[in-house]
Parts: C-alpha cells; structure tokens; sequence
C-alpha cells in the first residue's frame, strides 16, 4: 500500500531482525515506526527490552555454547566413521537437540530485546516448542515466524487444504521438503525436511482416525499429554540427527547407534558420565520446568502474537521492574559477558 523506499530500506535494514529473524511481515513492524512515541525513550520499553536480551545472551552464550561441547565430538566421530554405542549416540544427539534450541531461541530472545530497546515489538519466535504434545503444536511453537511464512507463501499457494485431503497431504510434504532446503542444499536437509512432512501428514491422519473411531477409549487428558511429549520429542531428536549430520553416512552411524545396534558400553570413548549428564539434565529441567521470556513478561507485551493466544499464563513466576529483577538481569549480563572469551558455535548462520 505505501512504496517510499526510505520505508523499505528501514524495514530491510533494522538491524535486530537481521541478527537472527524473526521473519517479519510489513504491516507488523512498519506501522510501529509511524508512532511519534515510538522514538521517544521510554523506561519500560528499556527494561523490558534488556531483561529479554540478557536471558537470549545467556541462552546462547551460556547453554548453547555449553552443551555443544559433549554434542561436536559424537557428530564428528560419526562424520569420520566412528562405530558408536547407545549412551554416547543418544548423549550426542540430545545435547545437540538442546544447543539448537538455545542457540536459535536465544538469537530470537536478543533481536526480540534488541527491538524493544528502540520501542518496537516484534512477533514472537519460539514458545518452549519441546512441551508440544504432537508435531503440529511443534510447528506452531518452533521458529514460529518461519512456520508461519511456510505456512502464507507455499503451503496455502499450493492450495493448502482446500482439495482432496491427498492433496493437502501433498502440499504439505511439498512444503516441509521446501522448508528443508531453505536451510541448505543438501539431501540431509531434504531428509529433515520429508521426515517432518511424513510426521505432520502422520499426525493429521492420526487426528482424523482418533476422532472417529478411538474418542471413546482414549487416556485422560494429562497421561495423553505427556505421552504425546514424548513421542513428539523423541521423533524431533531423531530428525535433528539428519540436520546436525554432514552426509547421510554420519547420520545413519548417529541412527544405529541410537537404535542399540552397537551395543552398551562405558568403554567407549564418547561415553556419556556424570558431567555430561548433569548438562543434560538441566538442560531439560530449563527447557520444560521454567517459563519462557515472553511469558515471564506476558503482562509488558513483550512481543506480538504469531498466532493467535500462544503465549500462555507463566503461573507465579512473572517478571516486574524491581530490584531483585534487576539483580537478576545484572548476573545474567555478567556470566555471559564472562563466557564471550570462550569459542562460539554460530549455528544459525550456516543457513
């Protein structure tokens, strides 16, 4: 509707989307611009903004970085043809799962920071994918805006869901092999991206055959949750073996030893101990015990909604401009700025 191209080198150029997304539409970000208090300093939106930056700072700097440590070695024993046990392919396998997760979140909870520091909202990225409960809710819930941007420029072009349901069926795995290739041009990518094509196809399939025939046998709402947790993450974990691998022979290692096929061995030399377990651990506590940043401060709208009511209630935990925040804020700025002298993995931009 308005063509100025000093609007449109703002809008390509305000550098905290280019940090690491969220991929952003015009008419959510441009119209902010348009408000006279947006360039006016305001001290909520700095609050708000910094506390969002120091958690993705830490997220990234912190966790990420610190898990990839027992995640690098595994994939490149794979890489190099490495025969590897169960407890090290699926003590590598998971702590890459958690190093994605906290880098790509982390890089979203800083450009999400950064923006409101200048008074902009941007829409909200990632909502603590790894509590979906089915590969739907993943999507719905992991690098949202991409989702969301699969969802508007292929999936509904294709036709979306408007046919026969093979069709959309189609769509859909068309659209999710797309998706793979968008983060690079390799047949792991596409690999990743068929195998969550196959899981969304499986998982409408499943809705439909639960909704006519199964409703009555069904478990109680929450042991079907948590059954659905597990599933759902443990198919994710195994498709992040194809997106973390470098060829589809690192990724079949990976997959045997996962499936036991090498046996259980301490022996090995990639065997997960007490170190590595205890990162695990927390690294799970973190990801499915603690609300997110946005619903730590649901109540300052932190960031647009990506789709409509995903940000829940965070229970007692909430966020508000005191002084123990700010102490908090402080020791989270610390310890990452502390950690910045190590080396650090930038996995998003491989892509």
């Amino acid at each position: 509707r308005e063509y100025r191209f000093v609007h449109y080198g703002l809008f390509v150029t305000f550098f905290p989307h280019l940090l690491a997304g969220p991929v952003l539409h015009h008419a959510e970000v441009m119209p902010q611009f348009a408000r006279p208090g947006t360039f006016r300093f305001n001290p909520e939106n700095f609050a708000v903004g910094l506390t969002i930056f120091a958690i993705g700072l830490f997220k990234k700097v912190v966790l990420a970085d610190g898990i990839a440590e027992f995640a690098t070695p595994v994939f490149d024993a794979a890489g190099k043809g490495a025969t590897l046990t169960f407890l090290a392919a699926w003590g590598g396998a998971l702590s890459y799962t958690f190093q994605l997760y906290f880098d790509f979140s982390g890089y979203s909870d800083m450009a999400v920071g950064l923006a409101r520091l200048f008074g902009i909202v941007f829409p909200a990225n990632f909502n603590s994918p790894y509590k979906a409960a089915s590969i739907i809710e993943f999507w719905r819930r992991w690098h949202m805006t991409l989702s969301r941007f699969l969802r508007d420029y292929l999936y509904i072009s294709l036709g979306g869901g408007r046919y026969h349901p093979l069709r959309r069926h189609a769509n859909m795995m068309a659209t999710m092999l797309l998706g793979g290739l968008w983060h690079g041009a390799g047949w792991t990518f596409v690999i990743w991206g068929g195998l969550h094509g196959l899981y969304i196809v499986l998982n409408h399939l499943w809705r439909g055959l639960h909704k006519r025939w199964l409703a009555r046998c069904s478990l109680p709402p929450a042991p079907a949750r948590a059954l659905g947790q597990l599933l759902t993450f443990v198919a994710v974990v195994v498709a992040w073996v194809f997106f973390r691998a470098e060829s589809l022979a690192a990724a079949q290692a990976m997959l045997e030893g996962m499936a036991g096929l090498n046996g259980i061995s301490k022996a090995d030399p990639y065997y997960f101990g007490a170190p590595e377990l205890k990162g695990l651990l927390a690294m799970f506590v973190i990801a499915w015990g603690l609300p997110n940043a946005q619903q730590l401060l649901r109540s300052y709208r932190p960031v647009l909604h990506t789709y409509p009511g995903d940000i829940p209630e965070a229970g007692r935990l909430r966020w508000r401009p005191s002084a123990a925040w700010a102490l908090l804020t402080a020791a989270l700025l610390i310890t990452a700025a502390v950690n910045l002298t190590q080396v650090s993995e930038f996995l998003y931009y491989q892509f």
